[in-house]
């Protein structure tokens, strides 16, 4: 995807937060895409693994949201690939999934996300997530590296 294909907006002449979707499956890609722009998020949508490493390495979002069954390269590989580069290690990272399978939680914890949520998504227990994660990156300092 061409990051010019973002499908966010500016209010105000105010760049919102950047978030990047990393989904296979089209349905939830969309209603999860369309809710986060109602939000004034602008997002950035990648359907599977290998085109996530991608726009995370080009389009600097601020969070991303990962499924972790993905054809390709499955959600834990990409985002152990994410968390060891250094353009995009400081990038908080929410796993998204149906498998809701005892140790799931912290498998990908392990594989370096930084939260979990499952299916069907509670958008409002995810917007809380993300809120959260966005405030203590934006504390901490943490400095998305670009070239």
């Amino acid at each position: 995807m061409d990051l010019s294909e973002s499908t966010g907006s500016r209010t105000n002449g105010c760049v919102m937060k950047r978030i990047l979707i990393v989904e296979d499956n089209e349905m939830n890609r969309d209603v999860l895409s369309r809710r986060l722009m109602r939000h004034g998020f602008d997002v950035l949508v990648a359907t599977e693994g290998l085109n996530g490493l991608e726009l995370a390495q080009k389009g600097r979002p601020d969070l991303i949201l990962m499924d972790l069954g993905m054809p390709d390269i499955d959600g834990w590989e990409c985002t152990r690939r994410l968390k060891t580069e250094l353009h995009t290690s400081a990038i908080p990272i929410i796993a998204l999934t149906a498998h809701a399978m005892l140790g799931d939680r912290q498998k990908a914890l392990d594989a370096g996300c930084d939260d979990f949520d499952t299916k069907p998504i509670d958008f409002a227990r995810l917007l809380t997530k993300m809120n959260e994660l966005l405030h203590a990156s934006k504390e901490s300092g943490q400095v998305h590296v670009t070239t």
